[in-house]
């Protein structure tokens, strides 16, 4: 009740009209996507399969479960597109938007993935919310290796907003870090009423066939700098006032769907958030019901983060959204690469690996480990001897790795990792 009152008395000075907001286009720029490249809807529809088969394994065979006390660490790149002449940082509607607004928004986005005490979603107390276990923070390395704040900022005069339906492919000519590395975060002013922002859902592909480099350099998070960051800066909304629209579309960067699926009763591919008629659209934090089975009337969890709510009710994810996201992060090859380039492990006297689940059905985790940094190899072999699989590291510390197994047939495989001066091997059982 505090943090409701809160929000709503500062904003409240300075008020913005929400009158119409649709929250979020993901829904109609999926559409959109899906007409233009032809497979796209096949990949994603086979990246659900792939997870839907993941975490069917896991709920039978609690060993194979992936590591829970593992914390994924997203680097985060922002990139404020504006049109502010003479470079202005902050102030009132300066697009331009100050490094206090971009840091509050991170810091929101930590308290709502990681359920930290004393935040709205720490203070929940509704049996379903969990920590998921997902990090946010901003980059510390360019793609050349360059130190870097993890904020670029780029004067663009031609425009002064930006279509979402339309200027995806602009905004991303204009600044593009490898969406297989960071998070981008476009953030600038957005001309189509009603929609704060869009999250780019994941794939099963690297690169849609037909589509190009073009899939990869728009996977990210396009945000109006009205709705970005927590009650600072150019952020006057009393709805939408405290971070939650990053918290929401960056959920759908991670896999999750609308509690609705965007139909009636539709289908989110979570087991554990209640089934639901609509979202809610109102500008309150009231009790809203759905009658989706028979005669049945449950109530909507308006708290969810991927609901429409207005920002002060958002305060849960559950632990069926948490397993799909992370299982997302193992099986998407952009997001997979990604974690795998920021989870360093310890490091060891010999070289060790460690494989999980196994015996596996899609997806094992390996953790190699050895001193220092070294160049690696790892291969997989099947039954027969004959090479699967190889992949090569190049002067890498210990981390942690992924070896894909959805295109393998059941059997004992031989997984090997090499480096300069030592060798070690496990077996793989794959169902």
């Amino acid at each position: 009740m505090f943090f409701t009152a809160y929000c709503s008395t500062v904003l409240a000075q300075v008020p913005v009209d929400d009158t119409g907001v649709h929250r979020c286009a993901n829904p109609e720029i999926e559409a959109q996507l899906q007409r233009r490249f032809g497979g796209r809807a096949g990949e994603m529809a086979r990246l659900n399969q792939l997870v839907s088969t993941a975490q069917a394994e896991r709920a039978a065979n609690p060993s194979a479960r992936l590591a829970p006390d593992v914390i994924y660490r997203i680097p985060v790149v922002v990139h404020v597109i504006h049109n502010t002449a003479n470079g202005t940082i902050g102030g009132a509607g300066n697009s331009n938007i100050s490094d206090a607004q971009i840091l509050s928004q991170i810091r929101v986005l930590n308290e709502d993935y990681r359920k930290v005490a004393g935040t709205p979603g720490g203070a929940s107390t509704n049996p379903l919310a969990v920590d998921t276990g997902i990090e946010f923070f901003l980059a510390t390395q360019d793609p050349d290796g360059k130190p870097t704040t993890g904020i670029t900022r780029h004067y663009y005069p031609t425009k002064s907003s930006f279509d979402l339906f339309n200027d995806l492919f602009q905004l991303s000519s204009i600044v593009y870090w490898p969406s297989n590395q960071y998070l981008n975060i476009w953030v600038c002013n957005i001309s189509n009423r009603g929609y704060l922002g869009y999250g780019q859902f994941p794939s099963a592909a690297d690169t849609l066939k037909g589509l190009g480099e073009t899939d990869e350099k728009i996977d990210g998070f396009v945000v109006d700098h009205r709705y970005f960051g927590s009650q600072t800066g150019t952020v006057v909304s009393q709805l939408y006032c405290c971070g939650r629209t990053a918290t929401h579309e960056i959920g759908h960067w991670l896999g999750l769907f609308h509690p609705n699926g965007d139909v009636r009763c539709g289908d989110d591919y979570v087991a554990d958030t209640p089934v639901i008629e609509a979202l809610n659209q109102t500008d309150r934090c009231d009790p809203l019901y759905s009658t989706c089975a028979g005669t049945t009337r449950t109530r909507n969890l308006i708290e969810d983060y991927m609901d429409y709510s207005p920002d002060q009710c958002m305060n849960v994810f559950t632990g069926g959204q948490r397993d799909r996201m992370r299982t997302v992060l193992q099986l998407s090859p952009r997001r997979r690469q990604l974690i795998q380039s920021t989870t360093a492990l310890a490091s060891t006297e010999k070289l060790t690996i460690t494989t999980y689940p196994n015996p596996v059905l899609t997806s094992a985790t390996v953790d190699v480990q050895f001193t220092g940094n070294q160049s690696f190899n790892v291969e997989l072999y099947d039954a027969s001897g004959r090479l699967r699989q190889t992949q090569n590291y190049i002067s890498s510390a210990s981390r942690r790795i992924t070896v894909d197994a959805s295109a393998l047939s059941a059997g004992v495989y031989v997984l090997r990792v090499t480096t300069a001066g030592e060798r070690a091997s496990q077996r793989l059982l794959v169902k």
